[in-house]
């Protein structure tokens, strides 16, 4: 598939795919979900992120693997349409594209909560609209200038948890003109594993919400000026990331101040450091929250139109969202994804201040489905091609790639045991349900022209 015959642009430089990579790893999964997973497991909450970072590295390596040796627009939906089958191709595109619906109304949502901080009077809904409409705007430029958006939301990100760090590590050491807090909160409230292993284990689920979006790095390869350089040295650079700004950024936290102080009204990262009396710091920090709240919201828009593109160029959606306008965006798909987020603005309108949790179970739900597609497609797709020609093989293949099913079978177990969190087990397999329709459906269609045809034929 060749995007540039297509229509659409290789404008995303390598700096780009760098902070889209870091970018889609940095999201309100970190600066507010991170709360129910320190009530789950406490500081234990370092592991928690170790163990999920280290499956997601795999799943991004067996991405990686096919994106490095077929750069596409779609990523591992072609690639399941291509090694796997029809329907893993057209679950896998729609399963993807529901995903960052959900995960868009989610950062919508988040986004209403953070603005709250500064003014309490403006109600969630309006917060969500305003934003929405600027995002979804900004990407129907040019593809790039959504890459710069990420660029520098990104840069935002990840100075201001270098600077959290480096003023936690002083708290720690110094106190500022105050105390040292020193370690002792990691064991004093309960000790290290407050609520036990199963603590543990459940936080995991949070914690793999967390990391949903990731794969954008493999959505980008289609419009990357040089895939076969930037692909790889983003993925390389997943699990160095993980360790500074999700273990180093939450471990500063469990340190600093006690774990079950930590309460759901807002950014775990922002109520700290205002309980701890830095007003300055916490007013900095809520603009952070709330710039990676919007950067993954621009991921989602970007991404969804790109996955509606791709399976229309497939025959799985319809053909309209194949259009391009002249600057080689998508434009369709993306106003239609975007429409679609509006949902979030009215579940704030009826119910401000219980649609994160609900919608978090479900995106959760529905990137589980995502990674299980790009592991068991990596598998096939080995067994297609010769492994000693391929430039980026994925590390331990294939034992890591079981390690990895069984562990998101695990995720989808414990979701099981969150009451918050079951929401998504009855909204699952509806929607795989409706998918598995739609495609019967299509594939019906398919016959009737075919006979048609074959009639005209004779």
């Amino acid at each position: 598939m060749n995007t540039e015959h297509e229509g659409m642009k290789r404008g995303l430089k390598n700096r780009h795919i760098q902070m889209i990579a870091l970018g889609g790893a940095i999201g309100t999964g970190l600066f507010y979900g991170s709360a129910e997973t320190i009530k789950l497991a406490g500081p234990a909450i370092m592991l928690s992120y170790l163990i999920g970072g280290l499956v997601i590295f795999w799943v991004m390596r067996m991405l990686g693997e096919m994106s490095v040796e077929e750069p596409v627009s779609g990523s591992f939906s072609h690639y399941a349409y291509k090694y796997w089958g029809e329907f893993p191709g057209f679950l896998s595109g729609w399963n993807y594209w529901f995903n960052y619906v959900i995960v868009s109304m989610a950062e919508l949502t988040a986004v209403g909560i953070y603005i709250n901080y500064w003014f309490p009077g403006i109600p969630h809904w309006v917060s969500a609209l305003v934003f929405l409409v600027i995002i979804t705007l900004a990407n129907l430029v040019n593809v790039k200038m959504y890459g710069e958006f990420e660029f520098w939301f990104t840069i935002i990100k990840v100075s201001a948890i270098l600077g959290m760090i480096i003023l936690g590590i002083l708290l720690i050491f110094t106190g500022i003109n105050g105390q040292a807090t020193g370690f002792s909160n990691l064991w004093r409230h309960g000790g290290f594993f407050p609520n036990g292993f199963h603590g543990l284990l459940l936080s995991l689920v949070v914690v793999m919400f967390s990391f949903g979006g990731i794969e954008l790095i493999g959505i980008t390869a289609g419009e990357a000026d040089n895939p076969k350089k930037s692909i790889p040295k983003a993925i390389n650079q997943v699990m160095w990331r993980i360790l500074v700004f999700y273990v180093g950024a939450l471990s500063i936290m469990m340190i600093i101040f006690p774990w079950n102080k930590v309460g759901m009204s807002g950014s775990p990262f922002v109520q700290i450091f205002a309980k701890m009396g830095i007003p300055a710091a916490a007013t900095i920090l809520n603009v952070v929250v709330l710039t990676a709240a919007l950067s993954v919201y621009n991921s989602g828009i970007y991404s969804n139109g790109r996955m509606l593109y791709s399976l229309a160029l497939q025959g799985n959606a319809p053909r309209a969202f194949s259009r391009l306008n002249k600057n080689g965006i998508p434009v369709t798909g993306v106003l239609f994804s975007s429409a679609l987020t509006l949902v979030a603005v009215i579940l704030n309108f009826l119910a401000p201040g219980q649609v994160f949790m609900y919608l978090m179970s479900i995106a959760t739900f529905a990137a589980v489905i995502s990674w299980s597609v790009i592991v068991i497609t990596s598998l096939k797709f080995r067994k297609a091609k010769d492994a000693t020609k391929l430039e980026f093989k994925t590390p331990g293949y294939p034992v890591t790639n079981y390690i990895a099913l069984a562990f998101l079978a695990l995720i989808v177990v414990l979701m099981s045991q969150i009451p918050d969190m079951r929401l998504a087990l009855y909204v699952a397999p509806v929607w795989v349900l409706l998918l598995w329709i739609g495609f019967r459906i299509k594939k019906s269609g398919e016959g009737k022209v075919g006979e048609e045809l074959n009639q005209v034929g004779k």
